[in-house]
């Protein structure tokens, strides 16, 4: 790595950004020139302003996103870009699906300077992987995760149903996944009950303490 990487931070408390880069001025002895965003919208409009952006550092809560849908969107948006979760859960499913929408690495808010570096080279100095492909699960790049029978579960559900997990996990209400994916209220709630179900659990609680 001969030339500054350019790191777009995207979270929404000035003090964890001001940490983050205080912690990681370098890598590998070159420079890190960091940029800033406290919403989804900015972070899409300066990616698409500043070229050669080589990392998006992207926070899961956002004051106009919540969960997986923030990363979905900025994809969407820009289909070359890379993102790496930036989030303070390691559910196992929030941290595979991630993965499986496109996302180059996961790195915990719980994480120590040392590591923070660490997976930071690990996902810069690996621009797409070995011949494209994502780094595997358990790497410096995503954490180690164990499997569970509601995993399982979960990957037998629709795309839809997926979605409204995402947001359950994140701590959405029923109405703030009515206002994210544009569906009515009794329909979310038609969706969350149908998951319950399929999960096996008793109650909204009960479903994320399975992720937990």
């Amino acid at each position: 790595m001969s030339t500054a990487p350019q790191v777009l931070l995207v979270d929404d408390h000035e003090l964890v950004r001001v940490g983050v880069k205080s912690a990681v001025t370098e890598v590998r002895g070159v420079a890190v020139r960091w940029l800033e965003a406290d919403t989804l919208e900015e972070a899409i409009r300066i990616f698409a302003a500043v070229p050669g952006i080589d990392l998006v550092l992207l926070d899961l809560n956002l004051a106009d996103s919540k969960g997986l849908q923030g990363l979905r969107l900025f994809l969407q948006k820009h289909p070359l870009a890379r993102v790496a979760v930036f989030s303070a859960t390691q559910d196992e499913f929030v941290v595979r699906q991630a993965r499986v929408l496109g996302a180059v690495g996961y790195v915990s808010k719980g994480s120590n300077v040392h590591q923070l570096q660490e997976a930071l080279i690990s996902i810069l100095q690996s621009p797409h992987g070995i011949e494209g492909r994502l780094p595997p699960i358990g790497t410096a790049s995503f954490p180690r995760l164990p499997v569970t029978a509601a995993y399982d579960r979960v990957a037998e559900l629709g795309p839809r149903h997926l979605e409204i997990l995402e947001l359950v996990l994140s701590g959405c209400t029923n109405q703030e996944i009515s206002t994210a994916t544009k569906l009515s209220l009794g329909t979310v709630k038609n969706y969350v009950s149908s998951l319950l179900l399929a999960l096996d659990v008793r109650s909204r609680s009960h479903l994320i303490s399975l992720f937990r």
